[in-house]
């Protein structure tokens, strides 16, 4: 799942995906703003099948918490 995410991230913020890690922070490191954040939270969850509720979202900030938080929850 970090692998994926790592893809994700770098095409809608259009990095390089080998300069993201687990520590990595979506907002604080990556300058992700809330709609990119919103937007790619929604496409993990069609492509998972899982629904991150709202509350989690701002839980979520690091790429390695969410991916473990998607495979934990993962169906």
């Amino acid at each position: 799942m970090f692998e994926k995410i790592t893809e994700m991230l770098a095409k809608y913020l259009k990095v390089d995906k080998n300069t993201i890690t687990r520590d990595t922070d979506i907002r604080d490191d990556l300058k992700a703003d809330s709609l990119i954040v919103v937007e790619m939270l929604f496409a993990l969850e069609e492509e998972t099948g899982i629904t991150i509720p709202d509350e989690m979202v701002e839980q979520l900030t690091k790429v390695g918490v969410l991916a473990d938080y998607i495979e934990k929850n993962a169906k």
